[in-house]
């Protein structure tokens, strides 16, 4: 890789600063010589010719961009003097080659998993407690105080010491009180077995559409069927939007037989009726789910979930080809790969079209697409207003842009399957599932359609993680995971200074997957709590 700057393909009219670049700095991309004409900083882009107003930006070796102005030569690419646009496509998907990358050295490798009964695979495993509506979310909370401080599952809060000192420093006092002397946990020494029970919140469940309560219902039969999950607590009202009915047909269509404690308050009558019944069944389903062990599991039982935020301009050449890298290992390997978050696929449509295995699955992408971004039309917004004031600063001008670079987590594989937000992964392969780009939104999406590890790749930082899926924090540039170690797990900015390869770095982050998945290494984003589920909320409340 050349050390000033990059071209991302050979039919590209601009290309990629990697380092600052100052005016009369001399350039050399393949057949382009060229003299910079003015600072264009680290991760953005500069002119490669000269361009006329109304010309197209080509970045990728697609549309990314229109020029809104002539743009001379070596000047940066900015706000200022392009828009977004993209290339118009077409249906014709059915006619890819996929040449697949040699797996021979991972066929024999495993994970420690623990195997389901319906031969799902989990690379944890936990016991989970839900609500159906909003209205007991206080319910929720105060068997999650109850059940971990009596398990041990709680971790002390150093921020809690720090603001003890505070308050004795004005009572002109030294504290005394430590982190080590909180009470360590000891969960894992009731249950061994029990990675921990999660304890999830929402705003849904009543007020708004009925469609929004049904993908709701869902989502949490999503979650209750996951593979890292061992059976679920529901704690529901009785007379809300989304009904326990609905949920009981949700598992149903999933097959999903795992143990199910169903609490309803106006059945039970007063708080401690409810909360006494869940206590007393709920700890019957953590002994049983203690009786499930890890064991060796071959690598196709990996579903792991793409997933990008607080994406910058070395997103789509460091960290998202990475994750294309072991995408494709995965699916090789008989695995499966999500590449979600519609609205950054916009202008990469061509190239997953092509990638489509059948006609209909082309359709059925195409029709997601343009049905999302009418909705979002409607309200005065569009995919095209995708990219934020983060994203736009550091080099990711259109949407366009943003999405070619993260169109790159899906590797090259062939697309098995095209899923609705909330419909679970049931093909092998790379599938495409429709989900916002908000990143809580999105991972709590991917994990409830299956993914039993979320891999996130940030080029400004995040501390996004996700209830019941492992989330590996990959960064796209060294400067930020230096800078950044508590929420970073992986580092592919050596991929920018030429001490790695995508193939490399991909290489190594899948041998990383397999250490969080056997649960020999937790993410930083467990380490710190970071436990984020946010349902997408589709309509309107009313």
């Amino acid at each position: 890789m050349n050390n000033t700057s990059l071209l991302l393909d050979t039919s590209d009219n601009v290309g990629v600063a990697l380092t600052d670049l100052n005016a009369g700095e001399k350039v050399r991309l393949q057949d382009h010589e060229l003299d910079i004409q003015e600072f264009v900083p680290a991760k953005h882009k500069f002119a490669l010719r000269d361009f006329s107003k109304g010309e197209d930006i080509i970045m990728y070796g697609t549309v990314v961009g229109e020029a809104t102005q002539s743009i001379p030569k070596g000047h940066a690419i900015t706000l200022q003097n392009i828009k977004h646009k993209t290339r118009s496509y077409k249906l014709n998907a059915g006619q890819y080659e996929w040449k697949e990358p040699d797996v021979s050295s991972w066929k024999s490798r495993s994970f420690m998993g623990y195997r389901r009964s319906d031969n799902q695979v989990g690379t944890a495993n936990y016991w989970l407690v839900l609500p159906m509506v909003f209205c007991e979310n206080t319910n929720v909370k105060l068997l999650q105080e109850a059940f971990e401080n009596a398990l041990g599952f709680t971790q002390p809060n150093p921020y809690e010491v720090q603001i003890k000192n505070l308050i004795n420093g004005l009572k002109s006092e030294k504290s005394t009180e430590t982190v080590a002397q909180k009470v360590e946990p000891e969960g894992s020494k009731i249950f061994p077995n029990l990675d921990g029970i999660r304890f999830l919140t929402h705003s849904m469940g009543c007020g708004g559409t009925r469609q929004d309560a049904d993908s709701l219902c869902g989502l949490l039969a999503g979650y209750i069927h996951h593979p890292n999950v061992a059976g679920a607590t529901v704690l529901s009202l009785g007379c809300q939007n989304a009904e326990v009915r609905i949920l009981k047909e949700k598992l149903e269509r999933l097959n999903c037989t795992k143990p199910l404690v169903i609490v309803e308050q106006q059945q039970e009558g007063t708080t401690d009726a409810l909360i006494s019944k869940a206590i007393k069944e709920t700890f019957e389903g953590l002994v049983q789910a203690n009786q499930t062990t890890r064991e060796p599991v071959s690598l196709d039982k990996l579903v792991i979930g793409l997933e990008c935020g607080g994406s910058d301009g070395f997103s789509g050449i460091s960290a998202n080809p990475t994750l294309g890298r072991v995408s494709d290992l995965i699916v090789a390997l008989g695995g499966v790969a999500i590449l979600s978050e519609f609205p950054e696929l916009c202008g990469a449509e061509q190239n997953l079209i092509n990638r489509c295995e059948s006609p209909e699955l082309a359709e059925k992408f195409v029709h997601l697409m343009e049905t999302y971004n009418e909705a979002a039309k409607r309200v005065g917004s569009g995919f095209d207003m995708n990219p934020s004031p983060g994203n736009i600063k550091d080099g990711l001008l259109t949407d366009a842009i943003k999405s070619c670079g993260a169109a790159k987590k899906g590797g090259t594989a062939p697309i098995s399957d095209v899923l609705d937000y909330t419909e679970y992964v049931k093909t092998p392969g790379l599938n495409l599932l429709c989900t916002p780009g908000n990143d809580v939104e999105s991972t709590t999406g991917l994990a409830g359609s299956g993914a039993n590890i979320i891999l996130f790749t940030t080029g400004l930082g995040t501390p996004t993680g996700n209830p019941i899926s492992p989330v590996i924090k990959v960064s796209t540039n060294t400067k930020m995971a230096t800078k950044m170690p508590d929420i970073i797990d992986f580092n592919t900015g050596t991929i920018i200074t030429g001490e790695d390869t995508i193939e490399t770095a991909g290489d190594k982050l899948l041998d990383y997957i397999i250490e969080v998945a056997s649960g020999r290494v937790k993410t930083k984003a467990e380490e710190k709590r970071n436990f984020d589920f946010l349902p997408w909320k589709r309509g309107v409340s009313l």
